[in-house]
């Protein structure tokens, strides 16, 4: 079997069939069938309420799905119990509000998980976080507090925290969208290089500058549906989808506003 075989019929290192989701009577997921390859990067994006945030969130099982399997890294995470925190340990998420814990330093926010997960000695977490936040490019802010830090340095904090763990997989749910505009640029260039590397990511983000030039795959959403996906060329150059050049339209007009 030839390398370019392999590739193209490997496992997906994330796979969703048949997804459904309610909230009550409100279905918020209806029927999502997904699979994202190891090393992929896709962007997920969409009007407000079309299940974008609740779809990441669905994949290291901050959202628990009525109907359907989810299955990542090979472990299913619709059969609970273990497996949850299996993939939760793989899967690493960085959120709108950066969630660092105001009263730890920078360090010790990133060292907390490695320490008790990874089992990892305070020296050897505290030599990987280092390696991280020099990574995102803040090293001399290890001893502060968050408080003390800019929303974008927080934010670039929190993708150090989620490396820490080494995972395989990295959720952003619109990481940009608390910080004000000049902040942007660095959480984004920060993003932009871990797609370098090669790390797998699904983020969800009005970003489509972001989307257009790191994107392998641009997903479009709307009413809990995935409506609309292709390579990033593709989706702007030629959307199929009626609902995906009305949204297209609405951001380029409220750019073009600005």
């Amino acid at each position: 079997m030839t390398d370019a075989v392999t590739t193209d019929s490997a496992e997906p290192i994330i796979r969703l069939e048949a997804v459904n989701k309610w909230y009550g009577e409100f279905q918020v997921l209806t029927g999502i069938d997904l699979a994202v390859r190891a090393g992929e990067r896709i962007v997920i994006c969409g009007p407000s309420g079309s299940g974008k945030s609740t779809l990441i969130r669905c994949i290291n099982r901050l959202e628990t799905v009525q109907q359907g399997r989810i299955v990542v890294d090979g472990i299913e995470l619709t059969a609970g119990g273990k497996n949850v925190d299996a993939v939760r340990a793989e899967v690493g998420m960085v959120f709108q509000q950066f969630n660092l814990f105001p009263h730890l330093t920078i360090l010790e926010n990133c060292t907390l998980a490695p320490m008790r997960s990874r089992g990892m000695t305070k020296a050897e977490a505290e030599e990987v976080a280092m390696k991280y936040l020099t990574r995102v490019r803040i090293p001399e802010q290890a001893k502060k507090y968050p408080s003390q830090l800019s929303g974008g340095q927080q934010q670039r904090v929190a993708i150090a925290r989620a490396l820490c763990m080494t995972p395989k997989i990295m959720l952003f749910d619109e990481p940009t969208s608390a910080l004000d505009p000049e902040m942007v640029k660095e959480v984004l260039d920060t993003m932009i290089s871990l797609a370098d590397d090669g790390m797998t990511m699904l983020c969800v983000t009005h970003e489509m500058g972001f989307a257009r030039s790191v994107a392998d795959r641009v997903i479009f959403m709307a009413d809990g549906k995935i409506v609309e996906q292709a390579p990033p060329t593709e989706f702007f150059g030629n959307p199929q989808n009626e609902k995906t050049r009305q949204f297209l339209g609405q951001i380029l007009s409220s750019h073009q506003a600005h």
